[in-house]
């Protein structure tokens, strides 16, 4: 697992170790960023739900954002998060919180906290998942023009949230990506 672009390009992260994680693969998060554009302003915040290693709001991080939120239950995923933190000095520009998804919601919700592009990659088992869809969009954490790509099983058609519109949606073996935003956001009007 390694940073595809940007300023950490190359550099390899560490993985969680045991089998509870599923790191998103470098061929599927090369194909993510690419649909989403390379590179991001430094003003996108980014929120990377169900983190695991970090892989995903690293990679954003690498890419441009100013800052990113990781959020794992899992004490080993929060560990290693913290390490590829260290490891690249982005220390002051990320939070880690050792959380249930839902309430690191809620405290986040709490501060106003929104953002531009929020990863949701849990569990493919997790029965929750359109609840906490739910849930940050009630909260508004989604910004306006903002996307959320939720990671999931090809094997299991998600349902999702009537406020939101699918902009891509692609499948890689047993994982399905689909980038969603707001209906009326801006990508929806290009």
């Amino acid at each position: 697992m390694r940073v595809i672009a940007g300023e950490l390009k190359g550099r390899r992260l560490k993985a969680v170790p045991g089998h509870g994680t599923r790191p998103t693969s470098d061929k599927v998060k090369e194909a993510l960023f690419h649909k989403l554009g390379p590179f991001f302003s430094e003003e996108e915040t980014v929120l990377d739900l169900f983190a695991g290693t970090g892989n995903l709001g690293i990679e954003a991080l690498s890419r441009g954002c100013s800052s990113a939120v990781f959020v794992d239950k899992a004490q080993n995923a929060v560990k290693t998060v913290r390490t590829n933190i260290d490891a690249f000095a982005l220390g002051a520009r990320t939070e880690v919180y050792r959380s249930e998804a839902s309430k690191a919601l809620d405290r986040l919700a709490a501060r106003g906290r929104q953002f531009d592009l929020i990863f949701f990659d849990p569990p493919y088992a997790e029965e929750k998942a359109e609840q906490l869809v739910g849930k940050i969009l009630d909260c508004s954490m989604l910004k306006e023009e903002g996307i959320l790509v939720w990671e999931h099983a090809a094997a299991k058609s998600a349902a999702f949230d009537e406020r939101l519109s699918i902009f891509a949606e692609k499948n890689y073996g047993d994982t399905t990506l689909t980038i969603l935003q707001l209906k009326g956001g801006a990508k929806n009007g290009e």
